[in-house]
């Protein structure tokens, strides 16, 4: 395409039926986008989860051949060895890698994954996951006290996301995305660019939080509710920001705006853990009376054949024989075990009776490899309407109270795909489309967005790349200007991202949030 520039601006979990449909007429610079431009929902990963998705994107490649399944990850096939996932984690170049290969600058902000930070041509202000401001979160790494001179105070995310009341929460995370913006712009009006990414978490945060004051068809629907406008009203403060960004964009640049996954609204949780328990494929030494936290060392590995994780899907290991330090299950029959439990998993019903539409995928089918250590199968409960909770001893399967804490909404796997040229957007001769649900380009997948970045500065794209280039008048083409390049990724860095304390931390933070 031949861009001197491009803009990324990533909304974490914004919804397709929210930005297309229901308040398109209340966001006037995102409705003049999709008329100048291009647009359509943009198919997720498997699972569509904040890690790894966003790197997924960056890199054009899937979980499996990232080795990074979840926010956190199997270190080993040890039964307690997890590891959170990190920056050292991806050893696949992401653009701004390749970019800088090009002797072009990129400009980095609060892209998951990308703590901590790693040298690049440009700066980098790493995500949510970094332990604090008061760590090296920046590169380089004097850049955070420029941020401290700009913005003051840094928001990495909401913080407190369970405990503080919605009142408080709302006016957090409006603050967080203001100061984001802010920075934004600073670095936009004061360093070189090629390549300028974003990604703002409000709306994630937004929807687990007050999705269901806006939803009739919600379980805790409440009509006329306070907060019924709260994510019209947020989406609404996004879009005035994301306008008044573009302001500062120079006409020769493409301007992407996308999210890696969308919502819908969560109706409860189905108890993994507690199922395989009764179905005997989970044996506990001692079943607690009363809700408790999943651990290794409550399981009597020796008669156990399956075992089960929280979040918002779910991930099943096997205890494989020769595989697993006291694995049970003999490698000649994992196959007619794994069939045995997707067929019972895709039959389980609700706490009404009603079929649950569970949904299970096998990594090796859906990845095009497995590095590191894979689960044996990826379960979405509910087809995502569900979360998986992975504590025991609740004397239920069911529950309608999350073992996080208050939880609205889940992860749907599309998010939305915006493209347009912004000396378009600019352009009052320019066409503009009367909006029409047809124009939506279908079949968009979020492996794309890396091939079509590319493309857009007339770089080759790597031939391990998945996804294709997408056109502003894309009619289903097929990857092409593939070139097999040398592989520019970094080997695996040995050290822990975390400390043991920051580990700590940051598992009462993800659990905090729902993800684990």
């Amino acid at each position: 395409m031949g861009y001197e520039k491009v803009c990324i601006l990533g909304l974490d979990c914004a919804e397709p039926s929210l930005v297309f449909d229901r308040y398109r007429a209340e966001l006037p610079f995102l409705a003049r986008l999709m008329a100048k431009g291009c647009y359509g929902p943009l198919e997720s990963t498997v699972p569509p989860i904040t890690v790894p998705a966003w790197m997924c994107m960056m890199t054009g490649q899937d979980p499996g051949t990232l080795g990074i399944y979840g926010f956190r990850n199997r270190r080993d096939r040890s039964y307690e060895a997890l590891e959170f996932a990190s920056s050292h984690m991806v050893q696949a170049p992401a653009l701004w890698d390749i970019l800088g290969e090009y002797g072009k600058e990129s400009l980095i902000v609060g892209v998951p994954l990308t703590y901590p930070p790693k040298p690049l041509k440009g700066v980098l202000v790493s995500d949510f996951l970094a332990p604090s401001t008061q760590e090296e979160y920046t590169y380089p790494p004097e850049f955070r006290h420029e941020i401290a001179q700009v913005v003051g105070d840094y928001l990495l995310d909401a913080r407190g996301f369970r405990e503080k009341d919605r009142d408080t929460l709302l006016t957090e995370i409006y603050e967080m995305t203001k100061r984001r913006f802010a920075l934004a712009k600073h670095l936009l009006t004061t360093r070189p660019w090629n390549l300028f990414v974003m990604v703002e978490m409000g709306p994630d945060r937004m929807h687990h939080a007050f999705w269901r004051y806006m939803d009739a068809h919600h379980p805790f629907y409440e009509p006329g509710h306070r907060f019924a406008n709260a994510i019209r009203d947020y989406y609404r403060y996004l879009d005035s920001q994301i306008e008044a960004f573009v302001q500062l964009l120079d006409g020769d640049t493409l301007l992407l705006v996308v999210s890696d996954h969308g919502a819908k609204p969560m109706v409860g949780g189905f108890c993994f853990n507690e199922w395989l328990i009764r179905e005997g494929y989970l044996v506990l030494k001692t079943v607690p009376e009363a809700p408790t936290k999943f651990s290794p060392k409550m399981v009597d590995w020796s008669r156990t054949r399956a075992w089960g994780d929280g979040g918002y899907y779910g991930r099943l290991f096997l205890n494989v024989r020769g595989r697993e330090p006291q694995g049970t299950v003999p490698p000649e029959e994992v196959e007619a075990l794994k069939q045995e439990l997707i067929q019972r998993i895709e039959a389980l019903t609700d706490d009404k009776g009603q079929l649950m539409g569970n949904r299970v995928f096998r990594p090796e089918e859906v990845y095009t490899s497995c590095q590191g250590v894979p689960p044996d199968l990826i379960v979405y409960f509910g087809d995502l309407h569900w979360r998986s909770v992975g504590s025991v001893g609740h004397n239920s399967l069911w529950t309608h109270t999350n073992d996080t804490g208050p939880d609205d909404a889940n992860h749907a796997p599309f998010g939305i795909f915006l493209m347009a040229d912004v000396k378009a957007l600019r352009d009052a001769e320019a066409p503009v489309k009367t909006f029409d649900t047809t124009d939506a380009l279908k079949g968009l997948s979020l492996y794309d967005i890396a091939p079509t970045v590319l493309n857009a500065f007339d770089l080759p794209i790597p031939a391990n790349m998945r996804g294709k280039v997408i056109q502003r008048d894309w009619a289903g083409a097929s990857p092409s200007g593939r070139e097999q390049i040398s592989s520019l990724s970094t080997p695996m860095q040995a050290e822990r991202a975390y400390t043991e304390q920051e580990e700590e931390e940051l598992a009462r933070r993800l659990e905090e949030l729902g993800y684990i």
